[in-house]
């Protein structure tokens, strides 16, 4: 159960999707003054290197934010969401470097204020060690905390929050099967405890039906709850299998990955629609490419 490492897809197009969509819900909810308490269920290790060997060894960030920079011109206009994610990366890396590549973890940091705390769960003894090490740097203090445990379980202890707001992201790796279940059954618990609080669940699009259920199942729960929902997809490539020179059967890896939230600002479809089309155009392999954003509730 430890052998998925997000260092080996760290700025793949998966991230992108997230981390726009993420930064433009934390833009939203820190307008308001009151004191919001932030959740990630599956941290990581918080920093990861776009040079180094796990990333390396994938390539993925190579058809993901490295894509998405080396496409821009001096004349490129992104839209607003996608320039901030641009620009909330850039800000990790002095110069001209692209080798640090933020988790959420740090991207929520940056958007923290002094009245707000995030905690953050790691189950891998590893990255939980680095994201521990990683945020020692931060000299935060008591204003982020870290846990060595399972965050499905973990987060049960902290809803409602004292301030009333929270938002919680959910991506684990899906590795096993199991995950797209608990995802359900922590979102059901979730929305009991503590109704109002803004949910993001990132989810990856693949020829499973687990894969295919899930953004159903969080659609009916949503409706059940009577709170709105919003579902955003990107697709970069074909999830059709290919055979190389030799007859080999090749998979084509991630085609695509969505993010489902529950009780999103008014204002997410309209942001998360520009930026995904324009997304979709500059990470496309080939000409299988598409974005969705749909509401409902």
């Amino acid at each position: 159960m430890f052998s998925y490492r997000h260092a080996f897809h760290a700025g793949n197009h998966a991230d992108v999707l997230k981390h726009t969509a993420l930064l433009a819900v934390l833009r939203h909810l820190t307008l308001k003054d009151t004191a919001i308490h932030f959740f990630d269920t599956h941290a990581g290790a918080g920093l990861y290197r776009l040079d180094g060997d796990y990333a390396q060894t994938s390539g993925e960030a190579a058809h993901g934010f490295l894509q998405l920079q080396a496409a821009l011109t001096p004349d490129t206009v992104l839209a607003p969401a996608l320039q901030d994610y641009m620009d909330m990366v850039a800000s990790f890396n002095p110069g001209s470097s692209h080798a640090i590549y933020p988790g959420s973890p740090f991207i929520v940091q940056r958007c923290l204020r002094e009245r707000d705390r995030l905690r953050l769960f790691e189950l891998h003894p590893t990255d939980a060690k680095t994201l521990k090490a990683n945020v020692a740097q931060l000299d935060a203090g008591r204003f982020i905390t870290v846990m060595q445990e399972d965050g499905f379980e973990g987060l049960k202890k902290f809803l409602p929050p004292p301030s009333r707001r929270a938002f919680v992201l959910c991506d684990p790796s899906y590795e096993i099967k199991s995950d797209y279940g608990r995802v359900v059954d922590l979102l059901t618990d979730a929305l009991k405890r503590f109704a109002t609080g803004t949910y993001m669940v990132w989810y990856p699009i693949i020829p499973r039906p687990e894969a295919h259920e899930l953004p159903r199942k969080l659609k009916t729960l949503a409706n059940r709850e009577g709170r709105p929902w919003l579902n955003a997809t990107l697709t970069v490539k074909s999830s059709k299998l290919t055979t190389d020179d030799a007859g080999e059967t090749v998979r084509p890896g991630l085609p695509a990955s969505g993010v489902f939230v529950i009780n999103p600002p008014h204002t997410l479809k309209a942001t998360l629609h520009d930026a995904l089309k324009q997304a979709a155009q500059l990470l496309a392999q080939g000409k299988n490419k598409a974005f969705e954003v749909e509401t409902g509730g």
